[in-house]
């Protein structure tokens, strides 16, 4: 993909993380000579190209279990959903919760787009 442009509904959350202390501390790092907080660009496509990706896998997932075993478009995307969350929670996938919110909303518009 060329075109490195993340879309304004992909989330863009701070870099999570905490000090211990009393006085209240601000999470930065250094980059290219200034003090940044949150994702580059670079960090912010990286994750959103990780998760365009995902939601593309699991629309072809769903669309297959919807064509061999008759779920129901629903029941076959919450079941993709509970396994996604699955894999997140045991911290074998590295996504926050927007992001897992945001990958399910774009399989369903790519499922939707499928059906046109």
């Amino acid at each position: 993909m060329t075109d490195r442009q993340v879309p304004s509904d992909f989330p863009r959350e701070p870099d999570p993380g905490s000090i211990a202390g009393v006085q209240p501390k601000l999470l930065v790092r250094e980059v290219d000579g200034r003090y940044q907080s949150g994702l580059t660009d670079e960090q912010l496509w990286v994750r959103y190209d990780a998760c365009e990706d995902l939601a593309g896998q699991l629309s072809g997932y769903v669309s297959r279990k919807i064509n061999t075993s008759g779920l129901s478009p629903d029941v076959a995307l919450t079941r993709a959903e509970k396994g996604l969350r699955l894999k997140v929670d045991l911290g074998e996938w590295d996504f926050s919760e927007a992001e897992v919110a945001w990958v399910i909303k774009r399989t369903q518009q790519q499922l939707a787009a499928t059906d046109d």
